[in-house]
Protein backbone atom coordinates (compact mmCIF):
# COMPACT_ATOMS: atom_id res chain seq x y z
CA UNK A 1 0.00 0.00 0.00
CA UNK A 2 0.95 3.52 -0.64
CA UNK A 3 0.55 6.25 1.56
CA UNK A 4 0.23 9.95 1.12
CA UNK A 5 1.07 12.35 3.50
CA UNK A 6 1.42 16.42 3.48
CA UNK A 7 4.20 18.33 4.49
CA UNK A 8 2.28 19.25 7.71
CA UNK A 9 2.51 15.54 9.06
CA UNK A 10 -1.19 15.07 8.02
CA UNK A 11 -2.37 11.26 6.21
CA UNK A 12 -4.13 12.42 3.07
CA UNK A 13 -4.64 9.02 1.08
CA UNK A 14 -3.50 5.17 1.37
CA UNK A 15 -3.66 3.89 -1.79
CA UNK A 16 -4.48 0.32 -1.89
CA UNK A 17 -2.34 -2.20 -3.66
CA UNK A 18 -4.49 -3.57 -5.90
CA UNK A 19 -5.28 -0.09 -7.36
CA UNK A 20 -3.13 1.73 -10.15
CA UNK A 21 -1.57 4.71 -8.91
CA UNK A 22 1.82 6.73 -9.70
CA UNK A 23 3.97 7.29 -6.78
CA UNK A 24 3.23 10.55 -5.43
CA UNK A 25 5.67 12.16 -2.50
CA UNK A 26 4.13 15.80 -1.94
CA UNK A 27 6.03 15.17 2.07
CA UNK A 28 9.44 16.39 2.16
CA UNK A 29 9.70 17.86 5.58
CA UNK A 30 10.44 16.82 8.92
CA UNK A 31 6.58 16.43 9.72
CA UNK A 32 5.97 14.54 6.56
CA UNK A 33 8.55 11.94 7.61
CA UNK A 34 7.67 12.12 11.38
CA UNK A 35 3.41 11.83 10.30
CA UNK A 36 4.60 8.81 7.69
CA UNK A 37 6.26 7.04 10.54
CA UNK A 38 3.13 7.32 12.99
CA UNK A 39 1.04 6.03 10.01
CA UNK A 40 3.05 2.94 9.26
CA UNK A 41 3.70 1.70 12.89
CA UNK A 42 -0.26 2.24 13.46
CA UNK A 43 -0.89 0.43 10.48
CA UNK A 44 1.49 -2.16 11.53
CA UNK A 45 -0.01 -2.76 15.07
CA UNK A 46 -3.30 -2.91 13.62
CA UNK A 47 -2.77 -5.35 11.40
CA UNK A 48 -0.86 -7.13 14.23
CA UNK A 49 -4.15 -7.18 15.86
CA UNK A 50 -2.60 -4.59 18.60
CA UNK A 51 -4.00 -1.41 17.76
CA UNK A 52 -8.08 -0.90 17.30
CA UNK A 53 -8.17 3.07 16.78
CA UNK A 54 -6.23 5.20 15.14
CA UNK A 55 -5.29 8.51 16.17
CA UNK A 56 -3.25 10.67 13.12
CA UNK A 57 -4.44 13.61 12.07
CA UNK A 58 -6.50 13.31 8.90
CA UNK A 59 -7.63 15.10 5.74
CA UNK A 60 -9.42 13.34 3.44
CA UNK A 61 -10.68 15.68 0.07
CA UNK A 62 -14.07 15.00 -0.83
CA UNK A 63 -17.72 16.72 -1.59
CA UNK A 64 -19.48 17.47 2.07
CA UNK A 65 -21.66 14.54 1.66
CA UNK A 66 -18.81 12.63 1.36
CA UNK A 67 -17.01 14.13 3.82
CA UNK A 68 -19.64 13.46 6.55
CA UNK A 69 -20.53 9.90 5.52
CA UNK A 70 -16.85 9.35 6.51
CA UNK A 71 -16.89 11.14 9.58
CA UNK A 72 -19.60 8.59 10.48
CA UNK A 73 -17.39 5.58 9.23
CA UNK A 74 -14.62 6.34 12.17
CA UNK A 75 -17.64 6.44 14.27
CA UNK A 76 -18.43 2.49 13.52
CA UNK A 77 -16.29 0.93 16.67
CA UNK A 78 -13.93 -1.63 15.62
CA UNK A 79 -14.60 -5.42 15.29
CA UNK A 80 -19.07 -4.15 14.35
CA UNK A 81 -20.00 -3.78 10.67
CA UNK A 82 -23.13 -1.22 9.80
CA UNK A 83 -25.10 -1.31 6.22
CA UNK A 84 -25.20 1.08 3.62
CA UNK A 85 -28.88 1.64 4.20
CA UNK A 86 -28.54 2.30 7.80
CA UNK A 87 -26.20 4.97 7.38
CA UNK A 88 -28.86 6.47 4.80
CA UNK A 89 -31.17 6.12 7.63
CA UNK A 90 -29.68 8.42 9.85
CA UNK A 91 -28.57 10.93 6.69
CA UNK A 92 -32.59 11.08 6.38
CA UNK A 93 -32.11 9.84 3.01
CA UNK A 94 -35.13 7.48 1.94
CA UNK A 95 -32.99 5.14 -0.65
CA UNK A 96 -29.72 6.79 -0.29
CA UNK A 97 -27.59 3.17 0.05
CA UNK A 98 -26.56 3.71 -3.11
CA UNK A 99 -25.07 7.31 -2.41
CA UNK A 100 -23.80 6.03 1.03
CA UNK A 101 -21.53 3.30 -1.39
CA UNK A 102 -20.59 6.26 -3.89
CA UNK A 103 -19.11 7.64 -0.82
CA UNK A 104 -17.75 4.64 0.49
CA UNK A 105 -15.88 4.15 -2.86
CA UNK A 106 -14.20 7.39 -2.80
CA UNK A 107 -12.93 7.33 0.37
CA UNK A 108 -9.41 7.81 0.60
CA UNK A 109 -8.13 6.74 3.10
CA UNK A 110 -9.23 3.02 3.53
CA UNK A 111 -9.01 1.61 6.85
CA UNK A 112 -7.87 4.37 8.83
CA UNK A 113 -11.49 5.86 7.47
CA UNK A 114 -13.23 2.04 8.00
CA UNK A 115 -15.13 2.21 4.81
CA UNK A 116 -14.85 -2.37 4.72
CA UNK A 117 -16.68 -1.98 8.06
CA UNK A 118 -19.53 -1.24 6.00
CA UNK A 119 -22.24 -3.91 4.19
CA UNK A 120 -25.10 -4.84 2.20
CA UNK A 121 -28.45 -5.10 4.14
CA UNK A 122 -28.64 -8.51 4.30
CA UNK A 123 -24.97 -9.31 5.85
CA UNK A 124 -23.28 -9.52 2.46
CA UNK A 125 -19.86 -8.39 1.88
CA UNK A 126 -19.87 -5.76 -1.25
CA UNK A 127 -18.25 -2.89 -2.12
CA UNK A 128 -14.60 -2.45 -1.41
CA UNK A 129 -11.81 -0.70 -3.47
CA UNK A 130 -9.19 -3.08 -2.28
CA UNK A 131 -11.40 -6.34 -3.33
CA UNK A 132 -13.88 -8.09 -1.01
CA UNK A 133 -10.87 -11.04 -0.43
CA UNK A 134 -9.14 -7.97 1.58
CA UNK A 135 -12.35 -6.51 3.32
CA UNK A 136 -13.33 -9.99 4.47
CA UNK A 137 -9.72 -10.07 5.93
CA UNK A 138 -10.03 -7.29 7.30
CA UNK A 139 -13.21 -8.14 9.12
CA UNK A 140 -11.69 -11.71 10.30
CA UNK A 141 -8.91 -9.51 11.99
CA UNK A 142 -11.33 -7.22 13.66
CA UNK A 143 -13.11 -10.27 14.67
CA UNK A 144 -16.57 -8.75 12.75
CA UNK A 145 -16.48 -11.86 10.36
CA UNK A 146 -16.34 -15.59 11.11
CA UNK A 147 -13.48 -16.75 8.84
CA UNK A 148 -15.48 -20.23 8.20
CA UNK A 149 -17.80 -18.32 6.35
CA UNK A 150 -17.50 -17.93 2.69
CA UNK A 151 -18.10 -14.44 0.89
Amino acid sequence: MQLTVNDEGVLVEIRLPNRRHQPDWRGGSRAAKDGFRSVAAQLSEYFEGTRREFDVPLEPHGSPFELAVWQRLLQIPYGTTLSYGAIATEFAMENGARAVGRANARNPIPIVIPCHRVIGADGALVGFGGGLPLKARLLELEGALDPTLSF
